[in-house]
């Protein structure tokens, strides 16, 4: 049956109300790596208590309204679904505390044809108790058996280009074997994750790291080689997904200075020399 796209979307996707505590910004941090130096204080200010800042990239999982497109009443065929881009755009340094509040919403839906699937974009509008902006999430996701319903068939958003030269800069940061697992308790407990038999289902040889926990380790990297290390620096950040990585594995970050507080960035698994990361675009604060 093809995709109604009025019906989909009609779909109530939920307000989700969080409280945010302490315990949930570390939880974070160390979920995406932070930590494994505990001599680096400059990572411990992200895992400890004392004079305790948020990550930017943690704004992924505020606000989060679930996997709603695993609802039948969507229309989806959402064992097709594939998340293709996120951006994040910081509008004030994300709280350690308080009520944040996330709204999603339907931004576009584009028809490649029977058998080549559709493009959902979606926004997620992340604000404080009061009301006060606090980021902005765009993805990107392919459904990749909802082709062929009729809709529009664009414009496509096109992707950030990759400098052709070589890179400026670069930061390797190795995941952990089990950080998988700890990345789920953010919010996302996709079984594809975490059990051996749903990912040998899907295709992979073991459970695979989330994706947007390879933002965070990216995210990591960028702080360190185009913000300075400042996290309020941080602006936008944009970014397409072009392979699982595996936990335990090397994610390399390369850096393009384009000037004026702009940077380009890919990012690879050094053991298999395979791009994680594609299309990449920083902004941050001069």
């Amino acid at each position: 049956m093809p995709l109604d796209p009025e019906r989909l979307y009609a779909y109530p996707i939920p307000e989700v109300r969080q409280t945010l505590t302490r315990k949930d910004v570390m939880l974070y941090a160390l979920s995406v790596g932070l930590g494994q130096d505990p001599m680096d204080d400059w990572q411990r200010r992200f895992v400890f208590e004392k004079d305790l800042v948020a990550l930017p990239t943690m704004a992924v999982v505020l606000g989060y309204p679930g996997f709603w497109l695993g609802d039948p009443a969507t229309g989806v065929d959402a064992a097709k679904v594939l998340h293709g881009e996120q951006s994040i755009t910081l509008h004030r340094p994300l709280p350690v505390e308080g009520t944040v509040v996330g709204r999603t919403s339907i931004t576009g839906l584009i028809d490649r044809g029977a058998g080549k699937g559709a493009i959902l974009y979606t926004a997620r509008e992340l604000t404080d108790g009061e009301g006060n902006a606090l980021a902005t999430l765009e993805s990107t996701t392919l459904l990749r058996g909802d082709g062929g319903f009729g809709g529009p068939t664009g414009p496509v958003k096109q992707p950030h280009p990759t400098p052709e030269r070589p890179h400026d800069a670069a930061l390797a940061l190795a995941t952990r074997p089990e950080q998988a697992l700890l990345y789920r308790l953010n919010g996302d407990l996709n079984p594809l994750h975490a059990d051996p038999e749903v990912a040998a289902r899907a295709g992979f040889p073991r459970p695979i790291l989330h994706g947007l926990c390879t933002l965070g380790v990216v995210g990591h990297a960028l702080l360190r080689l185009a913000c300075g290390g400042a996290p309020e620096r941080l602006r936008q950040l944009a970014l397409r997904f072009s392979a699982p990585v595996f936990p335990g594995e090397t994610i390399e970050t390369r850096l393009w200075d384009e000037g004026g507080g702009r940077f380009a960035f890919t990012a690879r698994v050094a053991e298999r020399d395979v791009t994680v990361i594609t299309h990449g675009l920083c902004e941050v604060a001069l």
